[in-house]
């Protein structure tokens, strides 16, 4: 089973569980600059909310990808919302792309919210996430 990794960060919460899984699974994690070269059966896809949405360079990837997307599986943290499943639906729909119901999402560092966020525990519950989702 072909698998990647991809990932958008500001403050480097979201790299920090991309690395995570990317040590469960065994694939170098990687930006969204990085465009994927061949189909994969799944992509690990981390983002986080910015201003209520996800970033427009998440978007992009998705839609400038699409075709080497098989199932799409999200992780991502922030510092008040609890899942970028609802608009990252929207994306998935309107480029065919198949999303997986489950993701993982736990709390960021912003500023003084949620200090040393994601933690080590954060890190270990995404890698098993990760693995999980690889099973079904």
């Amino acid at each position: 089973m072909k698998t990647a990794i991809r990932y958008y960060t500001r403050s480097g919460n979201t790299k920090k569980l991309a690395d995570a899984i990317s040590g469960a699974v065994g694939v170098p994690a990687l930006t969204v600059a990085e465009p994927l070269t061949e189909r994969v059966d799944i992509l690990f896809l981390g983002c986080s909310y910015y201003a209520f949405d996800v970033d427009e360079a998440v978007k992009a990837f998705v839609s400038q990808n699409k075709a080497n997307i098989g199932r799409l599986v999200l992780f991502g943290t922030s510092a008040m919302m609890k899942s970028v499943y609802k608009p990252m639906k929207k994306v998935a729909d309107l480029n065919g792309v198949e999303l997986e119901k489950e993701d993982f999402h736990c709390r960021g560092s912003f500023g003084p919210a949620h200090k040393g966020r994601p933690n080590a525990d954060d890190c270990k519950k995404c890698a098993e996430f990760a693995v999980k989702a690889l099973e079904r």
